[in-house]
């Protein structure tokens, strides 16, 4: 990695930092619970019991397997992780864009998706380019 390549780097975890708190602090009640943690390709991803109960009081209405805060994602179990892996990166790219608004630019457009009629996850736009790019890893391209 060249020097220029590293401060990118550098600026796009900085960027996402504002993310990767509220993910930090996410890990550390997961961590209570007997969560695990591992830095795989930049990401740190955390998986375990405590996670999978954190993941469980969201107030949604089907199983969240995982979820991305910045440069934190959090899975319930390490299956989880690997099975959602090309998903939550694209959620990471979007933090990396986005920077300190990507939260609230998340939740906007779940409350625009549903004002509009729709479903407020599967109707996001951020849902539905983190889909999309699960399309295009499965199709190869």
């Amino acid at each position: 990695m060249s020097v220029g390549t590293g401060f990118l780097r550098a600026l796009l975890y900085l960027w996402a930092l504002p993310n990767s708190l509220v993910g930090l602090a996410a890990m550390a009640l997961g961590r209570i619970g007997g969560a695990r943690a591992a830095l795989t390709d930049g990401v740190l991803e955390v998986h375990g019991p405590g996670v999978e109960r954190l993941l469980a009081a969201l107030p949604v209405r089907f199983k969240v397997r995982a979820i991305t805060l910045g440069h934190v994602v959090l899975g319930c179990d390490r299956e989880s992780l690997e099975a959602t892996r090309v998903h939550e990166r694209a959620h990471v790219e979007q933090a990396q864009r986005w920077g300190p608004a990507f939260l609230p630019a998340y939740l906007l457009a779940s409350a625009y998706a549903w004002a509009r009629g729709g479903d407020a996850y599967l109707d996001n736009v951020f849902e539905r380019q983190a889909r999309a790019a699960e399309r295009r890893a499965f199709e190869g391209g």
